[in-house]
């Protein structure tokens, strides 16, 4: 692939679409139109599974839900990011198969590794260059989430344990690519340290050499 692909990750609340949308008003000012998803969503199919799987009224088992996760996610990397990345373009995606480890394995209570191989089957084994996960309490999220009125879906409403899980996963992430953020700091700061790790990460926003 001659593209990038970044992911941003974190708990509710975290600030991952402000910063996503940061991002790529910074690209597009020194010319790169980046590609932005996010999951689960970015295609027909994928959006219509979003809408049921988040829907306040629906009843899921976490096996169920995991399938239909994937289920987007596997359209979603086959229509789009694949071909965006083939196309030498940066991918900004905002969730990834790190939130199926949070949510699913570490929240839910499945299997570990029932959860990889499925990963594995949806994604057909596509990394991201370059994770950045925004480290947040949870309450700090759930109250981000109250005072900009966002209606809560069905995985808001989840109890404040299986949001404590989830976030713990997050902040044991680690390796290769990996790059934890402090989600609670101001969104201009926020957006700086993320830009440094993507410039130092990418290629394609290396300075060109001087002559």
């Amino acid at each position: 692939m001659s593209g990038f692909f970044l992911v941003l990750e974190g708990p509710e609340g975290a600030g991952k679409s402000t910063l996503a949308a940061a991002l790529a008003e910074r690209l597009r000012r020194i010319g790169h139109e980046p590609m932005m998803v996010r999951e689960p969503g970015g295609t027909p199919a994928a959006e219509a599974l979003r809408r049921e799987l988040l829907h306040a009224d629906r009843s899921w088992t976490p096996e169920r839900e995991l399938l239909y996760l994937t289920t987007a996610r596997a359209d979603l990397v086959g229509q789009v990011i694949r071909p965006a990345l083939a196309a030498g373009r940066i991918v900004i995606s905002d969730r990834y198969d790190l939130s199926t480890m949070a949510y699913q394995a570490a929240g839910r209570g499945l299997p570990l590794p029932m959860v990889t191989w499925v990963n594995t089957a949806a994604t057909g084994g596509l990394r991201p260059d370059l994770t950045l996960i925004l480290d947040v309490p949870v309450e700090v999220g759930t109250a981000r989430q109250l005072r900009s009125g966002k209606a809560r879906d069905r995985l808001d409403r989840e109890p404040a344990e299986f949001h404590r899980k989830v976030a713990a996963r997050y902040r044991e992430e680690e390796g290769p690519g990996i790059v934890h953020l402090d989600g609670g700091l101001a969104p201009d700061l926020l957006a700086e340290r993320a830009w440094s790790a993507l410039v130092s990460a990418c290629a394609m926003l290396a300075p060109a050499p001087a002559r």
